[in-house]
């Protein structure tokens, strides 16, 4: 019985296939193993297009609520209002003022920048003494930083300048902001013109935005930062090497001293 028992639970011996089917098999493998790799590139190529994308902050100009070093997951999956004919279908929304957005800087290649939404299409701005004051009332920026040992600078204090004011020389020359701001003051207020966006950064002495080089493009926004995935202790020279090398000793630079100079307090923090 035992002997019975043994053979009715044995599995059977499959032939051995021939020579020809094996290469069959393996070639069978790595077409699979490229099909599955070309899906895996084709959905993160998509979602890096569409979804999220990853971006760090190499600049104090959104301190204290964003620091350099600081390393950014960017929802691309969530505005609204460019026209789209997909848009009824999908979640987005319209951009609101108090974004923070991340958005193509219109005066150098391959830079994004990060700011605050101050002001949007239609919008009446003006800067007395540090308070903003958004269609005729004080706006509420619980974020805002002011560092008191920045350089002065009259738009830091009074914006838009009045005729008789000097116009700051932090404006970037490339923009043509000098020869064209004043085409948007009526009264003493700066108005928003369709389709574009005033943007600020929240370490207000400190930051070169929407006062030095005009208004965003509402086609420009890539998207919302919201989460802090990493952060790392660093500078801003830290973001600004110009040759490979140097790119390359600082990125062995921050390994080596990865567990000392990660912050992580800010580790996975939510972005608002």
């Amino acid at each position: 019985m035992a002997e019975e028992t043994a053979l009715k639970t044995e599995e059977p011996v499959a032939p051995a296939k021939p020579k020809k089917d094996e290469h069959y098999d393996d070639q069978t493998t790595i077409s699979e193993y490229l099909e599955s790799l070309l899906v895996t590139v084709l959905l993160a190529l998509f979602g890096t297009s569409f979804i999220v994308q990853a971006f760090k902050i190499p600049s104090a100009s959104m301190e204290g609520t964003l620091l350099i070093g600081d390393h950014l997951l960017v929802n691309k999956f969530i505005f609204g209002g460019t026209g789209a004919w997909y848009e009824k279908w999908l979640p987005y929304r319209p951009v609101e003022r108090g974004d923070i957005i991340v958005f193509k800087y219109p005066y150098a290649d391959h830079q994004h920048f990060v700011k605050r939404v101050i002001g949007l299409p239609g919008d009446r701005l003006k800067l007395i003494d540090q308070q903003m004051y958004v269609n005729g009332k004080p706006l509420n920026e619980p974020y805002v930083v002011h560092d008191p040992t920045a350089p002065y600078d009259n738009f830091n204090y009074a914006f838009p300048p009045a005729r008789d004011q000097m116009i700051s020389p932090q404006v970037v020359p490339e923009s043509g902001w000098r020869d064209t701001l004043r085409d948007y003051v009526q009264g003493d207020e700066l108005v928003v013109p369709p389709g574009k966006i005033f943007a600020m950064g929240d370490n207000r002495d400190r930051s070169s935005d929407s006062r030095y080089w005009g208004f965003v493009d509402r086609s420009a926004i890539m998207g919302r930062p919201f989460l802090i995935y990493w952060s790392v202790d660093a500078t801003s020279s830290d973001y600004t090497q110009s040759t490979f090398l140097e790119r390359l000793e600082g990125v062995f630079e921050t390994l080596a001293h990865l567990p000392a100079r990660t912050r992580w307090t800010r580790m996975l923090r939510t972005v608002h």
